[in-house]
C-alpha cells in the first residue's frame, strides 16, 4: 500500500493593499462586446431623451386641454338649460309672479313688508310698533325753511331752522342775556 502524502495546511493571509473601490475596479474585465453594449446603451439614452422630454411634455399638454374641453362642456351644457328652461312658459310664468310681483287679473296680491325682523334699539326692544305720521304742512315748512334762508343775515352756523312748535319770532320774548363769567382757567380781572 502506498501511503498518501499528507498535505500540510498553511494559512493564508490576504493581500492588504488591494481592498477598497480600487480593487473592484480592477477586477473589471472589459471585453469588446461589453464595451460595445455599453455604447449603444449611452447612445440610445442620448437619442431618445430629448424625443422623451417632448413626449411627456405633449401629454401633459393634452391632458390639459382635454380638461378645457370638459370644463367648457359642461359650461355649455348649463347654458343649454339655462335656455331650454326660459323656453318653458311656466318659467317665465314663476319668475314674472316671484321677481314682478305679477298676478292674473281677478287674482289677490299680498305683500309681507316686515317679516317679522322689526329693527331694535340697543336695548332690544322694538324701535316702533305702528306707523307714524306726523301733522306737519310740509308746503308751508318748506317756504318758510326757503324765507328764513333768504331773508338772513346770521351766518350759515347760526340758522335755525324754524319749527311748528315753536312761536313765530313776535311772539316770542326777547332773550335776556346771561352775565358773562370768567372761564375756569382765566385769572380774576382786576378793576
Amino acid at each position: 500500500m502506498k501511503s498518501r502524502q499528507r498535505t500540510r495546511r498553511v494559512p493564508v493571509a490576504l493581500p492588504t493593499s488591494d481592498i477598497g473601490p480600487a480593487a473592484w475596479l480592477r477586477s473589471i474585465r472589459l471585453s469588446g462586446f461589453t464595451i460595445a453594449v455599453l455604447t449603444l446603451v449611452i447612445l440610445t439614452v442620448v437619442v431618445l431623451a430629448p424625443s422623451l422630454r417632448i413626449l411627456v411634455e405633449q401629454r401633459q399638454e393634452i391632458a390639459a386641454l382635454t380638461a378645457e374641453v370638459e370644463r367648457q362642456q359642461a359650461e355649455v351644457d348649463d347654458l343649454e338649460a339655462e335656455r331650454a328652461r326660459w323656453d318653458d312658459p311656466s318659467y317665465l310664468q314663476s319668475l314674472a309672479r316671484e321677481r314682478l310681483d305679477y298676478v292674473y287679473p281677478g287674482e289677490l296680491s299680498f305683500l309681507v313688508i316686515d317679516d317679522g325682523s322689526t329693527p331694535t334699539d340697543a336695548e332690544g326692544l322694538p324701535i316702533s310698533d305702528d306707523i307714524q305720521t306726523t301733522d306737519v304742512d310740509w308746503v308751508s315748512s318748506l317756504f318758510s325753511s326757503v324765507l328764513t334762508a333768504a331773508l338772513t343775515d346770521a351766518p350759515a352756523g347760526e340758522i335755525v331752522s324754524p319749527s311748528l312748535d315753536t312761536p313765530a319770532p313776535e311772539e316770542q320774548a326777547p332773550e335776556v342775556p346771561a352775565p358773562e363769567q370768567p372761564a375756569p382757567d382765566a385769572p380774576p380781572e382786576e378793576g
